[in-house]
């Protein structure tokens, strides 16, 4: 096998041509590439305790509960950042049909944006239990913009999952508060036209219950308008002033390590062949 010295020695002017060619057309792709700004969001899940009804209402231990989630939680939002359905969202907000100055028009310009917008963006959870969403564009003061909206964007869509539930309940509970004042009407004239005892206690005992409806609906009511939050952001995105991407010096860098293994090897393979060739 020959020796790397002797290659080097016999075949530079090649290998150096390959290597000069090789950084001269990566670094024309990296020249016409546009610089891209990164911007980021971080948010902490917020407790789930804060969702629940005794956390809000009750009068004993509240000082017990934690004032934020755990990491686990966030595994939802985070499969939820893989969608569609948030860049979408924010495609439409922005116009970005515009920005990124589609081919498509109506529906499917919006599709596209969105498409581009998610190639751009990161949704991830760190290894310190955060939720970070990533954004890099071409426009340093719109990444920042972008970042947050998708934030906003996941945080409302798993507030109306989770206030799904405080809706329905309280739909539940006025339908029975209606069917209960039904009977609690029917109550009424039957005591007036009676001086049995039963029918009293019995308009009594269906006054309390609709009062306690009534004070469940209130709760609800309140629960279903609050909307507990779901992330707390911690840290809302700053523009950059300086390019993410392209990164150029780790292109050039590792452009220049592959071109001179691959001179090298093609240097070997044609040191090889000469005894053939003769």
């Amino acid at each position: 096998m020959p020796d790397i010295f002797y290659l080097v020695s016999k075949w530079w002017k090649q290998i150096l041509v390959i290597v000069i060619l090789s950084m001269l057309a990566v670094g024309a792709v990296l020249f016409f590439l546009p610089p891209k700004y990164l911007s980021t969001t971080t948010a902490v899940p917020a407790s789930s305790y804060l969702k629940d009804k005794a956390s809000i209402f009750g009068t004993n231990l509240q000082q017990l509960y934690p004032v934020l989630g755990i990491p686990d939680d966030l595994d939802m939002i985070v499969g939820t950042g893989q969608l569609d359905t948030p860049y979408i969202a924010v495609a439409k907000e922005f116009n970005l049909y515009d920005h990124y100055k589609t081919a498509e028009q109506g529906e499917a310009a919006i599709i596209k944006a969105a498409y581009i917008l998610k190639k751009n963006a990161k949704v991830i959870k760190s290894d310190y239990g955060e939720l970070k969403v990533r954004v890099w564009d071409t426009d340093k003061n719109l990444a920042p913009q972008l970042a947050d909206a998708i934030m906003n964007h996941l945080q409302s869509i798993h507030g109306d999952i989770q206030n799904s539930n405080n809706i329905s309940i309280l739909a539940s509970l006025k339908a029975g508060k209606a069917k209960l004042d039904e009977r609690l009407a029917k109550s009424d004239s039957t005591s007036r036209s009676s001086t049995n005892v039963q029918s009293f206690n019995e308009r009594a005992i269906l006054s309390e219950q609709a009062q306690q409806y009534e004070k469940l609906i209130g709760q609800y009511e309140l629960m279903s308008d609050s909307k507990q939050p779901v992330l707390v952001v911690v840290e809302k995105a700053r523009a950059s002033d300086w390019p993410d991407k392209p990164k150029k010096v780790l292109w050039l860098t590792a452009t220049f390590v592959l071109s001179v293994l691959f001179a090298l090897l093609l240097a070997l393979l044609l040191e090889k062949r000469k005894p053939v060739l003769r």
